[in-house]
């Protein structure tokens, strides 16, 4: 087995709804409270809009809303994830940023046929860990490149 398979994978455990998922650590920027969002017309409905993070404009992503699931009052638990995507931060909409937790390659398992109600390309593996079963997700497949090149005109 070769050093770089044993050493344990950080990841960033977030809650949709009453499930949990995961990404990589070094995909996360930065974990931030819900901020004052501007709309921008003629946008996928899961685009919230754009915020303005230390000057940089980021545009948002309702994760709920891109799994189909039913959008939820922003509060106290909410959270943006700022994540790397196609070259580009991204802020997405969570219901709570729980914790860090360091997972052996390994214990990832390939998704199964039905995992809820997210589509399974969005799906990199599915993690049971100290009776917790986290859905990794692979942020790549979360938005198609045709939504990518609208997110960059949004950024502008």
């Amino acid at each position: 087995m070769s050093e770089e398979s044993m050493k344990p994978m950080k990841l960033i455990v977030f809650q949709i709804k009453n499930e949990e998922y995961a990404v990589p650590v070094q995909q996360v920027g930065s974990i931030e409270r819900v901020m004052p969002i501007t709309r921008v017309p003629k946008t996928a409905p899961f685009v919230e809009g754009v915020i303005n993070l230390r000057g940089v404009v980021t545009p948002i992503i309702d994760l709920r809303k891109r799994f189909g699931l039913e959008g939820s009052k922003l509060d106290d638990t909410t959270r943006i994830i700022i994540v790397s995507m196609e070259g580009m931060d991204v802020g997405l909409i969570v219901d709570g940023a729980n914790d860090v937790l360091d997972i052996a390659e390994e214990d990832i398992q390939p998704p199964p046929e039905v995992v809820g109600m997210v589509k399974e390309e969005y799906i990199r593996g599915v993690i049971n860990s100290n009776q917790r079963l986290l859905i990794l997700l692979n942020l790549e497949n979360v938005l198609s490149q045709d939504e990518v090149k609208v997110l960059h005109e949004v950024e502008r």
